[in-house]
């Protein structure tokens, strides 16, 4: 009489259909927990510059602080557009000096050159790239689309101060410039990334 298989050694037909479908389940799964988190990338990552400065992203305040420092920092502003709107932006000056916790208000000038109404959003950033989590906007107009109509020019105004908490770090003692840069793209086809890291303009 032949001896029957072991327990250990016996799979019945049925069980191999269900370990297949399970595994099936298995890679969806992942698949699909793969696609959510590309399309949550984004968002993830502009969050995550926001709340460290990384890159250079600048942070948002809702007043100045009451702490103002003798220590001044040179800031310079840098404009660019892209090819595919058709603007010119340009800051209404090169640079100030500020001192640590003063509010300051700067201004850039926008035209359409276009003759139909067209629509920018801003990209910006700071660099040295360190200074982003002391770098502090009360006011923007990065903060929302602009819609231009044709031939038209405005004054865009920026208020912030540069957080006297830099002090308090010495691994920035080096920083006594910082330069603050804008890229006007279209509404439609704005790039996610920060804009990448600007020169510093020349003349003062």
């Amino acid at each position: 009489m032949t001896d029957s298989p072991r327990g250990s050694e016996a799979q019945p037909t049925e069980a191999r259909p269900r370990r297949k479908g399970l595994t099936g389940l298995i890679v969806v799964g992942v698949v699909f927990g793969m696609v959510g988190l590309s399309f949550a990338a984004v968002p993830l990552y502009r969050l995550f510059c926001e709340v460290t400065g990384f890159g250079g992203t600048t942070q948002v305040a809702d007043a100045a602080p009451d702490r103002i420092l003798d220590r001044t920092i040179k800031v310079q502003f840098d404009a660019n557009i892209a090819s595919t709107l058709p603007w010119s932006f340009q800051p209404e000056q090169r640079s100030v000096t500020v001192r640590l916790g003063e509010a300051t208000e700067v201004a850039y000038r926008a035209e359409n050159e276009a003759d139909i109404a067209t629509t920018g959003t801003a990209v910006f950033n700071v660099t040295p790239t360190q200074a982003g989590g002391y770098f502090m906007k009360i006011s923007c107009f990065c903060f929302n689309e602009q819609t231009l109509a044709a031939g038209e020019g405005v004054d865009m105004p920026v208020l912030f101060y540069v957080d006297p908490r830099i002090a308090d770090d010495p691994t920035l003692d080096f920083i006594d410039t910082i330069t603050l840069s804008y890229t006007f793209y279209p509404a439609t086809g704005t790039p996610s990334e920060p804009v990448a890291l600007a020169p510093a303009p020349a003349g003062g």
